[in-house]
């Protein structure tokens, strides 16, 4: 019998498992980029953004020694390159491989999610942000031009800090008991994102 707490969880993950049924720009480029709304909006729908988010969470809780400031390296590291990234694609940065780095992103914290890998902080922060500034960078682009591309971005942010949150919750209620639901997730991830990486080559 699972517990309220475990079944949280799970419904937590079964949201980051919805990112293996498509890619990520299928909906958020049906419609324009305008305001803090849209920018709250793309990440839940821009599905390997949404993936990638939550797998830093359940990463970042797997692998803590304890709770406090080990929990929030990864989570704080790549929501604040995401937004680097993002300014950088505003200015018209032009950065190789944009989207085969989303992809990897996917497949690397997928697989961080499964070994449950412990790394120094700052080496969280910097491994999961380097891939931040491409989701950013793809974000930049999308945007560039547009005359509420900041509140976008603020909106964006919100909803990063709320995936990383849900990913961090449901990685800590599961990291004692039941923690293979946690690995079945970022294998799931992992797979999504070697199966776009295929796409691409």
């Amino acid at each position: 019998m699972l517990s309220p707490r475990t079944k949280s969880a799970l419904i937590l993950i079964a949201a980051s498992a919805l990112s293996m049924s498509a890619s990520a720009h299928t909906v958020v480029e049906a419609h324009s980029h305008s305001g803090f709304i849209s920018g709250f909006v793309h990440p839940l729908f821009g599905l390997d953004h949404l993936a990638a988010m939550v797998a830093v969470g359940l990463w970042s809780a797997l692998a803590a020694r304890s709770a406090g400031r080990d929990l929030l390296w990864g989570p704080v590291g790549f929501a604040a390159l995401l937004l680097v990234g993002a300014v950088l694609g505003l200015q018209g940065v032009a950065l190789p491989a944009v989207e085969p780095m989303i992809a990897a992103s996917l497949l690397v914290t997928g697989l961080l999610v499964v070994s449950r890998l412990r790394v120094p902080g700052l080496v969280a922060a910097l491994g999961v942000g380097v891939f931040a500034v491409f989701h950013g960078v793809a974000h930049g682009y999308e945007l560039a031009g547009s005359d509420s591309a900041w509140w976008t971005l603020a909106g964006m942010l919100t909803a990063t800090v709320l995936l990383h949150s849900a990913g961090l919750a449901a990685g800590w209620a599961l990291r004692h008991r039941h923690v293979w639901l946690a690995r079945a997730a970022g294998a799931g991830v992992a797979a999504f994102g070697g199966a776009l990486l295929a796409q691409m080559a």
